[in-house]
């Protein structure tokens, strides 16, 4: 019995605190599916399931095998601010909003990603209404929310 619940004790821990970020991963995938490598080289593309890779306990999707290759040498530097959720909303009010996987940002080699529907282009919104403001607004949010 006291061999079931240390093994109870191990997967229950392991699972609480492996992945230390709450991700944004709708459709299975951050960035829903589309390629982070690709962001940074200024295009928004959807990865293709055999170029894909699990980091922190989230999936990952990549449009070729070398962009997978550039992730797994330096992962951090390629995931999207504040778990993949819109950065805008982040800043301004805390909460997590889903994205459209087509509106990003790269500022200070980071990625950041918006929602853009219905009319409304958060990341518009985010240079109009000062993205240094709103980055250090969010970066103070996301923080306090995630501890």
């Amino acid at each position: 019995m006291k061999f079931f619940f240390s093994i109870l004790f191990l997967v229950i821990s392991t699972s609480i605190f492996s992945q230390k970020t709450n991700y944004n991963t709708k459709k299975g995938y951050i960035a829903e599916g589309y390629d982070v490598v690709a962001y940074f080289k200024n295009k928004a593309e959807k990865g293709k399931k055999e170029f894909s890779t699990t980091f922190d306990n989230v999936k990952f999707k990549f449009l070729s095998k070398e962009n997978l290759a550039i992730f797994k040498k330096n992962p951090h530097k390629y995931i999207p601010q504040y778990g993949g959720f819109c950065a805008y909303a982040i800043g301004k009010t805390g909460k997590k909003v889903k994205i459209n996987p087509e509106t990003f940002e790269i500022r200070d080699n980071k990625l950041y990603l918006f929602y853009n529907s219905w009319g409304t282009n958060t990341l518009e919104l985010w240079n109009k209404e000062g993205a240094e403001k709103l980055k250090e607004k969010a970066d103070q949010n996301w923080t306090k929310n995630n501890k």
